[in-house]
């Protein structure tokens, strides 16, 4: 009975064997595309298609010059933006400091070298008289 198991595990692993088979190596779809380059090609068919080549070549070309341009004109926005944040400052600066030297004590003190001294007496209203005209 144990030879007749063994030769049954033995059988078994013969089948196994058996089942797996070695994959081919993958070769070349044949598809149209393929066909058409390889089975069919001559001169008269290269020189036919010498314009579409030439032409899917100057698109790729304006795409890629498209390309460049699109990145060039990114690259000066981000400049232009940080030069207007800059400005930005600077203007804000300028502003304060205009605010501060428009200041009543700061024009004081700036026209007293000039040997201007600042009004102690309030101003007084001019009433204009009304002159009578005679003809």
């Amino acid at each position: 009975m144990t030879n007749r198991l063994r030769t049954e595990i033995q059988d078994e692993e013969a089948e196994r064997e058996l089942i797996v088979e070695e994959k081919p190596a993958k070769e070349i779809s044949e598809n149209a595309l393929w066909q058409s380059f390889t089975k069919n090609f001559n001169a008269e068919r290269a020189t036919n298609a010498l314009p579409f080549v030439l032409f899917i070549a100057f698109l790729g070309m304006i795409y890629i010059g498209n390309m460049h341009l699109a990145e060039k004109t990114v690259r000066d926005i981000d400049k232009i933006g940080k030069e207007v944040k800059e400005l930005t400052s600077d203007y804000k600066t300028v502003k304060a400091d205009l605010a501060y030297k428009s200041t009543l004590s700061e024009v004081a003190k700036r026209v007293d070298t000039l040997g201007i001294k600042e009004s102690i007496e309030p101003p007084q209203r001019l009433k204009a008289q009304e002159v009578k005209d005679e003809h």
